[in-house]
């Protein structure tokens, strides 16, 4: 008797493979957020808590003004749908279902829906003393996938000091400043404005220093246009400095564009790290 081969297609092999790598138990330190359970037959594959920016959007254009752009303490979860487990396969949700089942969830806990779209939702939760966001999103035909970030609205603490920059700069004679702008633009973000005024506060302690405010970028964009703007940022911090009364001659402004990156630029990661302004000292 002759064997028969059937041809399954790659997209379908692709599916199947991604199904399976979801069976079992969640990743390691991985657990629900307290305000959902999961729906059945889902495991967490990826979690990440940290302080984060999170979009909700009212309009598909991520860069439209309507769109709630809050930062905070960030729960980002990943949850897969687990088909190997008996009659999983025939009962996986659709992307309605899901989008319903948190959202009715959501409301069960005193949420309010505020973006209802194919495949995603946002809820607002108004908490004792705070603000709370959730986000979902359904993904890959059925629900293979659902993320969901939760985040509580909130303004970063303040871990770089005058202090720590000077002890920096004793030792490697340069620190480097996670200080936010605008997307292609010299404009500072007001959640740096604490970081610049460490800066400020620095100068004050310590009249005999002077400084070259440095600003770098990622790889992303034109060359040229990077070492502009980057130039253009060094600039922008030594105005928002010498406007709390430190004098410009003790600072001088330097732009690097994307020539000393600090890491990997293939990852937003790495991205972020080499979009920096460096204090280093003269």
């Amino acid at each position: 008797m002759k064997k028969m081969h059937i041809a399954i297609p790659v997209a379908v092999l692709s599916i199947l493979a991604s199904e399976l790598s979801f069976a079992g138990s969640d990743a390691k330190g991985c657990k629900d957020h307290p305000l959902f359970t999961r729906m059945n037959n889902y495991s967490i594959f990826d979690c990440k808590s940290r302080y984060d920016q999170l979009i909700v959007k009212f309009d598909n254009d991520s860069k439209s003004d309507k769109n709630l752009k809050l930062e905070g303490d960030l729960t980002s979860l990943s949850y897969g749908y687990d088909s190997t487990v008996p009659g999983a396969a025939a009962s996986r949700p659709s992307e309605l279902q899901v989008i319903r089942n948190y959202q009715n969830a959501g409301k069960a806990k005193g949420g309010e829906v505020i973006v209802d779209k194919p495949g995603y939702t946002a809820l607002k939760f108004n908490r004792e003393g705070s603000t709370v966001y959730a986000v979902v999103r359904g993904y890959n035909g059925g629900a293979a996938r659902i993320y969901l970030d939760v985040m509580e609205v909130k303004a970063m603490t303040q871990e770089v000091t005058a202090n720590l920059m000077w002890d920096t700069l004793k030792k490697d004679g340069f620190v480097s400043l996670q200080i936010n702008f605008d997307t292609n633009k010299a404009v500072i973000k007001p959640e740096s404005m604490p970081l610049v005024k460490q800066i400020v506060d620095l100068l004050k302690s310590q009249p005999a220093l002077k400084v070259s405010i440095e600003g770098h970028t990622d790889n992303q964009g034109n060359a040229a246009a990077n070492k502009t703007l980057s130039l253009d940022r060094a600039k922008a911090v030594i105005t928002a400095v010498a406007a709390e009364g430190i004098k410009a001659d003790r600072m001088t402004a330097e732009g690097w564009g994307q020539e000393k990156p600090v890491a990997d630029n293939r990852t937003e990661e790495g991205r972020a790290k080499n979009r920096r302004v460096e204090l280093v000292k003269k």
